[in-house]
């Protein structure tokens, strides 16, 4: 599936188009309404510690895939000494004091994953739910709430509890549908009353690709032909395994009380050129990639021309399944960091900024899925991470703030002139955190981490540029978010968890 597209994307040279020539000099919060959500994001996996055997949580794919690859994970535990780690495996880089701190920034919305495994250590209701799990979680919904913020909490961010991998294979079989809607069902049960929004999955595209077809996510399955360091796996047939079942799985967890979404990740395929060869190419790409979730949740099929060009290596909905899925969905969430071709400016080596593609790709999603609600639920740009580089040097990050500035005003462009119904965006991320398989070496945070002395952490200036573009009316408020003398602040426990 992967190759397909790397083979799509090769044909074209970078579009050049990152001008804010147009944008007004007071372009802020306000052009939006008051009714628009503005959040910013992390995931469970990302920034949580607490992986021992005394916080109850049970081991995740990533767990596994990290540990067993040292080779390609060391570089991640950047400055840290293992020994001291003891039996945790992530640092921990957001505490309580930091949920105020996206207060202090304006922001409305905060977007958050649980940790299946921490809930439930063996991923199966039927061998018990962890308590501690649940309170934590608990406590920091409550957190979230009594500062003002809106949860929107992400039900499964790619940490596929480790014991049902072992069980029968994770996702590759049919019997995680009812095992993770047993899961859904107990955070809507435990969480319900304060959780509104709900998403079912963080981009399925991403697990089924990275991890199935890639080898480069967890669990690391691909043809070895793909990547030799996959052990085992079938880049041709086990992409469309995985996605069938997110699908369904998606379907079956639906929430009465709340409003349930799923996120999805696409580029934006641009066209060589006006030719109709190349206007299908990218209508190809954009249906592998976004098609292959968004025909089912629209239309309960998969998009035509995967059907022709998969075949039967596709599976196939029964009539009862194309009907929870349909519009199985309050709200979509859509995912856009980059599109092809542009101009590369980013430390990641896909990643290519082009502002108006986000712009393109709100509109496409309007007129080809019936104009859903969408949420923009992640949108950010990443820097490398310069062990050497001074501290105040690193918060100066302009090149972040003119991301933003650029992207915001495409979105707002396409909801008053496309009019996309487009009611909340969500920074990424609120802090540098792990970003999976290139760990810590990327910095997409607005606020900067220090890991080599006690996770201190700084406002960026794109921290401060986002709070006084929300806060347009009184910007004072950001004086706080950077003292004369540069705040420290340091994690602290809540349980036997970092936050």
């Amino acid at each position: 599936m992967l190759i397909f597209l790397v083979g799509l994307v090769a044909l074209t040279e970078p579009a050049r188009d990152d001008c804010d020539c147009e944008i007004p000099k007071d372009f802020d919060s306000s052009y939006f309404g008051d009714k628009f959500i503005f959040g910013t994001a992390t995931s469970a996996y990302q920034i949580e510690g607490g992986t021992g055997s005394e916080t109850g949580r049970g081991p995740s794919v990533w767990d596994t895939f990290t540990h067993e690859t040292p080779g390609t994970y060391l570089r991640v535990y950047i400055g840290l000494r293992m020994a001291k780690m003891e039996t945790w495996l992530l640092i921990s880089i957001i505490d309580l004091k930091n949920i105020a701190n996206v207060k202090k920034m304006g922001f409305k919305a905060f977007r958050m994953s649980i940790s299946w495994s921490r809930v439930i250590p063996t991923g199966s209701i039927r061998d018990g739910v962890n308590d501690q799990g649940i309170q934590f979680y608990r406590n920091v919904i409550k957190e979230i709430k009594e500062n003002g913020l809106e949860p929107f909490v992400t039900i499964f961010h790619w940490d596929t509890p480790q014991a049902l991998e072992d069980k029968y294979g994770g996702f590759l079989c049919r019997t995680i549908v009812d095992d993770y809607q047993d899961y859904a069902d107990l955070l809507f049960k435990e969480f319900g009353e304060n959780v509104t929004y709900w998403m079912t999955f963080n981009e399925p595209w991403a697990l089924s690709g990275f991890a199935y077809d890639d080898g480069i996510f967890a669990p690391g399955r691909c043809s070895s032909w793909v990547n030799r360091k996959c052990r085992a796996g079938n880049s041709a047939t086990e992409p469309y395994i995985v996605a069938h079942h997110l699908l369904l799985a998606h379907a079956a967890a639906q929430n009465q009380r709340g409003q349930i979404g799923i996120t999805l990740f696409t580029f934006w395929f641009e066209p060589l050129s006006n030719r109709q060869v190349d206007i299908e190419a990218s209508e190809t790409a954009l249906d592998f990639m976004f098609g292959l979730w968004m025909d089912p949740l629209t239309y309960g099929q998969y998009p035509r021309r995967v059907q022709n060009l998969v075949g039967d290596r596709l599976l196939k909905f029964t009539d009862n399944e194309i009907k929870l899925l349909k519009k199985s969905y309050d709200f979509i969430g859509l995912q856009y960091y980059t599109s092809y071709y542009a101009k590369p400016n980013a430390y990641s080596p896909w990643f290519y900024i082009f502002p108006k593609g986000i712009r393109r790709l709100l509109k496409y999603t309007k007129d080809t899925y019936d104009n859903p609600a969408i949420y923009i639920t992640e949108n950010g740009v990443d820097n490398n991470n310069n062990d050497t580089q001074p501290v105040d040097e690193a918060l100066k990050d302009q090149f972040r703030i003119n991301y933003y500035r650029n992207h915001t005003w495409n979105v707002f462009k396409s909801i008053k002139e496309d009019k996309v119904n487009v009611t909340g965006y969500f920074a990424w991320s609120y802090i540098d955190n792990f970003e999976w398989n290139i760990g810590y070496t990327s910095r997409f945070g607005l606020y900067y981490v220090d890991y080599k002395d006690n996770l201190k952490r700084y406002a960026k200036d794109s921290a401060i540029w986002f709070c006084q573009f929300i806060n347009c009316l009184i910007p004072a408020v950001c004086d706080s978010l950077r003292p004369e003398q540069i705040t420290q602040v340091t994690s602290r426990k809540l349980g036997k968890y970092y936050m």
